[in-house]
């Protein structure tokens, strides 16, 4: 059964007495642990295909299945529960409370999930180890380079222990070499056990997912699996420009 499986779906948003077709009868089914970029100009539909598999937004018609369950006519509890128990979510702009620590940032998502104090703490604890981000725990946003901060965004959705992480262009405040430490990242979250639905309009980004499907005009226009992007010899080439790059640019 997959993981994500959207049947016909459409969406159509009204303004005045216009109707603006986001979404055409997309079908779309992902495995557990897949790695799958969107791509696609403005309006191609990429953001509210991604929005709808977040659960973030309902579709007009069609049939929206998460791990089996038809979620695409819950209500707004059921799927806020849905969205922190299942999703992870990491965005461009990272998201994170200027005024609170690397570490209560990651905390957040289980405050709202009513876990205990020491158990958010500990959780989170492992999620910033887990990104590389153990020492700056206690960090303030204004403390890290951009980087930092977009790993503090992915511990924050890895804290919930989620089995997919939606990722809307979570490069695209981030310099080349950042880049391809948090793809990188993302790859080795796939690995994991992670599936990972990330959307892009950058060819370099998608070429790290195993799969890439390009939208237009609300349609899916193709679906192709790749030979994704070697996460080693990235790795030891963004070691390489570390090495030559100032520390804040990190």
């Amino acid at each position: 059964m997959p993981l994500i499986d959207l049947t016909q779906i459409s969406k159509v948003y009204r303004m005045g007495d216009v109707e603006v077709h986001a979404l055409r009868d997309v079908s779309f089914a992902v495995e557990e642990r897949d790695f799958v970029a969107v791509m696609g100009s403005s309006g191609s539909g990429k953001s509210t295909l991604m929005n709808i598999v977040g659960c973030l937004d309902r579709p007009s018609t069609g049939t929206y299945r998460l791990d089996g369950q038809e979620v695409s006519r819950l209500d707004r509890r059921e799927l806020a529960r849905i969205r922190n128990r299942t999703l992870g979510f990491v965005f461009q702009s990272f998201n994170l409370l200027a005024r609170t620590s690397a570490l209560e940032n990651v905390e957040l998502p289980l405050m709202y999930g009513g876990v205990p104090a020491r158990e958010r703490r500990r959780r989170a604890e492992v999620a910033l180890a887990r990104v590389g981000l153990a020492e700056r725990a206690h960090h303030h946003p204004n403390q890290m380079s951009g980087g930092q901060q977009q790993r503090v965004a992915v511990a924050r959705a890895l804290v919930t222990q989620p089995r997919l992480i939606v990722a809307d262009e979570p490069t695209g405040n981030l310099d080349s070499r950042t880049t391809v430490e948090i793809m990188v990242l993302f790859q080795e979250l796939s690995a994991a056990g992670i599936t990972v639905l990330l959307v892009t309009h950058e060819p370099d980004v998608a070429a790290y997912a195993s799969r890439v499907v390009m939208m237009r005009d609300g349609r899916i226009r193709t679906d192709t699996r790749q030979a994704a992007r070697r996460a080693a010899a990235d790795r030891a080439a963004a070691a390489g420009a570390t090495a030559d790059a100032p520390e804040a640019s990190a």
